[in-house]
């Protein structure tokens, strides 16, 4: 029935960010036609929590070991928006993609779901 997910992200500077997400993470693209590029993302989960406010969704990424990540990240000129923070469920932190947007980065120190 579902066979996959689309995330979209608006940018103030959508070639700068398709840029980033090709050149700096490194993932790889199909041409949807046009110019438009689309990007194949790692494993996904979805996660749905409370909320006394409006409804929301976050685009956070996932990776192994959040200090080594920020690091590699950190010598390709990324720049980070928050400080690491040190949460009940990992390691937290965002950093800033060049059309001005903010995504969040994480080390999971719960189960995760694309993972056996």
């Amino acid at each position: 029935m579902i066979t996959g997910a689309h995330t979209v992200l608006y940018s103030a500077d959508a070639e700068a960010d398709r840029g980033f997400l090709r050149d700096v993470l490194g993932w790889p693209s199909v041409d949807a036609g046009g110019g438009w590029m689309i990007f194949a993302a790692p494993p996904a989960e979805v996660a749905v929590h409370p909320t006394d406010g409006a409804p929301a969704s976050e685009l956070m990424l996932m990776c192994d070991d959040l200090a080594a990540t920020v690091a590699e990240l950190a010598v390709k000129g990324v720049e980070f928006t928050k400080p690491v923070q040190e949460l009940r469920w990992g390691r937290l932190t965002a950093l800033r993609l060049p059309g001005g947007g903010e995504i969040g980065l994480y080390e999971p120190l719960h189960p995760t779901a694309h993972t056996p």
